[in-house]
């Protein structure tokens, strides 16, 4: 099957590295004009370029999903651009706390709340509108296993998605009547920057592998090629689902 997104309109935060910057690059070979967004544009700079290497369409427009200006502004740069958007991905993410749950300060609960939550909530609120002044439209969240089942060292980031697959649904339940589907991945670990500690640690990641049937870490296009499948009109009478993609990790009892 050919995925084919010509003349659609994606914005991908979140995008500047790792799944992001898979994600964007998988939407724009489709054929799909491509907004980037991370917070700040020297970051993005490279994957437009790359992206428009490879003969796509891409635009870069920074914006922190923590502040509502800011989204608001990305949408509509988006519009102003393209004039439509077909597609979000929800992928921007922060994780400042590692360790026990209760070793975590407030500062902390709330920058993780404010960009893996209610940032993904933010983008959903501007685009939305958008959305159903066309008649359709999909949006794809990027939460996690650790939302899934608890993960030792990651309590913060995991209760926030727990709570992106909770929004997930109801979005999903209340979008539907507007042809809007509304999916999630949860990803297990996947070799990116952001997860770092746990692929580079050896202690920490000999666990993993011993914990993973297929005994590999994930790859940004691992979840990119799925994500291309969720967003494209294959998946039309797909919404509300949560597609694990981690190896096998979470039928072993994962970290915990």
């Amino acid at each position: 099957m050919r995925i084919d997104l010509r003349e659609q309109v994606a914005i991908v935060t979140g995008a500047s590295r790792g799944i992001g910057r898979a994600i964007a690059r998988a939407l724009a070979e489709a054929g799909a004009k491509v907004v980037l967004s991370s917070r700040r544009a020297e970051n993005l700079a490279p994957v437009v370029e790359e992206i428009r290497a490879l003969g796509g369409e891409a635009l870069a427009v920074p914006a922190h999903t923590g502040r509502m200006a800011e989204v608001e502004r990305l949408v509509e740069e988006t519009v102003k651009a393209f004039g439509r958007v077909d597609i979000l991905v929800n992928n921007a993410a922060t994780n400042p706390h590692f360790g026990p749950t209760l070793e975590a300060d407030e500062g902390q609960w709330q920058k993780i709340l404010e960009v893996n939550l209610l940032g993904y909530w933010r983008m959903a609120k501007a685009v939305v509108p958008v959305m159903r002044a066309q008649g359709r439209g999909k949006i794809l969240n990027i939460a996690s296993v650790a939302g899934l089942r608890p993960s030792p060292g990651m309590g913060l980031y995991g209760i926030s998605k727990a709570g992106v697959i909770m929004l997930t649904q109801l979005l999903a339940l209340e979008l539907a009547p507007d042809r809007i589907q509304v999916n999630a991945i949860a990803p297990g670990v996947i070799r990116t920057r952001f997860s770092e500690l746990l692929w580079s640690t050896p202690e920490i990641a000999e666990r993993i592998l011993r914990a993973t049937p297929q005994g590999r870490f994930g790859e940004p296009e691992d979840v990119a090629r799925l994500a291309l499948f969720l967003v494209s009109p294959a998946a039309d009478f797909i919404t509300g689902a949560v597609y694990v993609v981690d190896g096998g990790l979470s039928l072993t009892g994962g970290l915990a």
